[in-house]
This record gives C-alpha cells, structure tokens and sequence, in this order.
C-alpha cells in the first residue's frame, strides 16, 4: 500500500455535496482506503493572472488514501470521478465543478508532463497546505519538508 495525498476543490454548483460525494468514490475505489481528510475549507478563486473575488468561491479539502493503485493509475482514476461530476477543461485554472489533484505519493517524483509529482505549485497554495496539515499534522511535502513549515512560511512566519 502506497499513502497518496489528493487535494479537491470546486467553485460551482453544490460545492459540499460535490466534495463530499468525490471522496466517497475515492473510498470506493478497489484497494483503496481514505485513511484521513480535512474539514472543508472556503477560499478566493485563483486565476492565472492572481486571486478573482468575482469568481465564485472555492470549497477545498484535503484527503490522505492508502492505495495499491499506481500513481498514473490513480491520476486517470481522479479524472474520471471529474468527469463523473461535470469537469470540463475548458479554461486553465477556470471554474470548476470539481478539481481532484494527486499532491503527493510515498516519496515519487515525476517529471512526466501528464502527472508530475510531488504537484508542482504545492507550497504557494494555502488552500492545498492548510487542509493538509489538517488531516494529517505530521505531513511532509516529498522534497520539501514538513507542511507545517511550508504553511509557515507561506503565511509570511504566522502559525
């Protein structure tokens, strides 16, 4: 069993239900344990060009699976669970029913450009290291270090 860290987040529709029904089907999945997870965290869109307070809000949250899926496998089993619940891929970084992102997997890196690994972007995204440390205190980022650390110094020293 590998431990694998998916961050979910969505700005349209019923954001809870949504979430709440994206991590019921990862627990469904064969061999495929939810081992931890985060409240539900609200936050700001972000766009490429930075935070849009006229876009609807996020919902996020953080679940840690124990899995014996491969990553790539995991990766295609996330995007259909978006597909599942009305993700298009119309816009990057636009609104969105449902965003499954795999953070982090036991330690692998990947440079592939359908999955790479840890998810690049990790340690400037609150949304992402808030829930994390969360659900799970003792957290690491593979080549990073601890999520307490990084949540702290992306908060500019403010525990």
């Amino acid at each position: 069993m590998t431990r694998a860290v998916i961050a979910l987040g969505g700005n349209l529709g019923d954001r809870a239900a949504t979430l709440e029904a994206a991590i019921a089907e990862l627990e469904a999945l064969e061999n495929t344990a939810v081992v931890a997870r985060s409240g539900l965290h609200e936050t700001a869109a972000l766009k490429l060009d930075g935070v849009d307070d006229s876009a609807p809000r996020y919902l996020n949250a953080v679940v840690v699976v124990e899995t014996e899926l491969e990553p790539t496998a995991l990766h295609a089993e996330l995007e259909r669970i978006e597909r599942a619940h009305g993700r298009v891929r119309a816009e990057r970084w636009g609104d969105r029913t449902l965003d499954l992102d795999l953070i982090d997997v036991d330690g692998v890196v990947s440079d592939d450009p359908r999955l790479t690994l840890p998810h690049p972007r990790t340690t400037e995204r609150e949304f992402v290291l808030a829930p994390w440390l969360e659900a799970d205190p003792d957290a690491r980022l593979t080549g990073a270090g601890p999520v307490r650390d990084l949540l702290t110094e992306l908060r500019g020293g403010v525990r």
